[in-house]
């Protein structure tokens, strides 16, 4: 099965892309490619994507690789349904971020053979399925970006950012969504609560857990729901 994936990955999605596309860089495609598998739910940007490349493979002079080129082969891997790329959407002052953004890959079994099964980081391939599984319910999908004065050690007062997971959007409803691995402390669970209580709205809000199994609501109205029951639950959004 390993090989399989492996084969379809390059033999028919690469090799699709560069004939039609005419790729000359099929090297730093394939590097692309291998660097946004690694970083699936990560915040990145062109500039990161080519400075990363251009370190990885020692690149200098006139073998760095271009930013207008790594721009065009991340279009050309979206277009293609390898990568889908998430933006940030600022909830109260209602207007998208230029950069960062995320990409989740669109089948994470394909992602999965070509890194060899590794870098195995579930709270990340959680997070790539329940966005695989908002796009498959027909939803416009972005990350919530929500702000909050805190303190830091000292007393003062700061603006930080935190962020939402996903803002599902289907016929004008909104729902927040937090993908949690587990919540095993009190720190860990106010820390995926919190970004929630910032919305200013009341939208429904959802923390989807492995740790968990029962649905229960929090005295916030936070739904609480295992991932398997979030998969298998089409009436929920």
């Amino acid at each position: 099965k390993m090989a399989y994936l492996k084969s379809l990955f390059s033999e028919v999605y690469l090799k699709d892309i560069i004939e039609r596309k005419k790729i000359r860089r099929e090297d730093v495609l394939s590097a692309i490619v291998d660097f946004l598998c690694s970083s699936i739910g990560s915040l990145t940007n062109p500039t990161k994507v080519a400075a990363a490349i251009n370190t990885i493979q020692k690149r200098s002079g006139e073998n760095i690789v271009a930013l207008n080129t790594v721009k065009a082969y991340l279009d050309h891997l979206s277009d293609s349904f390898l990568f889908s790329e998430c933006k940030r959407w600022d909830v109260k002052g209602k207007s998208y971020f230029d950069y960062p953004d995320k990409f989740y890959c669109e089948d994470v079994g394909l992602r999965n053979a070509r890194i060899g099964f590794r870098q195995q980081e579930m709270t990340h391939v959680m997070e790539n399925i329940i966005y695989n599984e908002l796009l498959i319910r027909e939803c416009s999908v972005d990350i919530g970006v929500v702000y909050s004065n805190e303190k830091d050690t000292k007393g003062k007062v700061s603006q930080r950012a935190r962020e939402i997971d996903f803002i599902a959007t289907s016929g004008g409803k909104k729902t927040y969504i937090q993908s949690a691995y587990a919540l095993g402390t009190e720190e860990k669970a106010i820390a995926e609560n919190k970004p929630l209580t910032l919305t200013g709205d009341s939208f429904p809000k959802i923390i989807v857990r492995h740790d968990s199994r029962k649905r229960s609501f929090d005295d916030c109205g936070i739904v609480n729901i295992g991932v398997i029951d979030f998969l298998l639950d089409d009436t929920l959004l």
